[in-house]
């Protein structure tokens, strides 16, 4: 928890203690308590209380919570409220609850607190493909499991792209030795009864462009190279 902060909703809203992120993260089960953003105003002239909320939890709709904020009212089961109303525009969420002169706007908040959304629970359930198998893991688990698996795709890209690069060392080196040597091998291949023989003789030959040239066709064309295919060569 010293360097790891702990998991945020798309709605944003507040994580309430720190208790069951810690649970989570070291056994991979835990619960969490989100409440929306709230906070009291004062009317500097008249004292009176507002509370605004800014931010609710994540999967609450907003037109329902409203609607029961409403329906406590009406039913009495939650006091100190005078006025309810929705001022939220393209800058962001704005709920408006008015309080009663006679209230107290924490308390009222309070009680909204364990009677509405504005406070849920979440289950924390960090289940997660492990060799195939679904198991809950812990954050260290976690951790441990992407570096292997990181370290794996970076692996087996790296020696692929290091094969590549040999290969193409290879046939790079080997038509360098051609154009080097353009005239006689053009002559052994011209001279040969068969591709058959025309290869035998370049592998014999100290030149050993057979690996490369794996029949004569193939050769006489990266032999017959012109000069600005050379260069290229080279550079490369």
């Amino acid at each position: 928890m010293e360097h790891i902060r702990g998991r945020t909703s798309p709605t944003a809203a507040i994580i309430n203690g720190r208790r069951g992120i810690e649970e989570a993260y070291r056994t991979g089960r835990g619960k969490v308590y989100i409440r929306a953003r709230a906070e009291v105003e004062v009317d500097a002239k008249t004292g009176r209380e507002t509370i605004i909320v800014h931010e609710i939890p994540y999967q609450v709709n907003k037109a329902r919570l409203i609607e029961k904020i409403a329906e406590l009212v009406k039913e009495k089961r939650v006091e100190g409220i005078s006025a309810l109303r929705d001022e939220s525009d393209k800058d962001g969420m704005r709920i408006v609850i008015e309080v009663k002169r006679d209230a107290v706007g924490e308390v009222v908040l309070n009680n909204l607190y364990s009677q509405t959304q504005l406070q849920v629970s979440f289950g924390i359930n960090m289940v997660a493909l492990h060799h195939g198998q679904p198991k809950i893991m812990n954050l260290k688990d976690i951790i441990a499991a992407f570096v292997r698996h990181r370290r794996e795709v970076v692996t087996r890209r790296t020696i692929f792209e290091l094969r590549k690069a040999r290969d193409r060392a290879h046939i790079l080196e080997a038509l360098a030795v051609a154009l080097a040597n353009i005239d006689p091998i053009i002559e052994l291949i011209r001279h040969a009864p068969t591709p058959a023989e025309a290869k035998t003789a370049l592998v014999a030959n100290p030149w050993q462009l057979g690996n490369v040239c794996r029949d004569a066709r193939t050769c006489w064309r990266r032999c017959c190279a012109s000069g600005m295919a050379g260069a290229r060569v080279r550079r490369a």
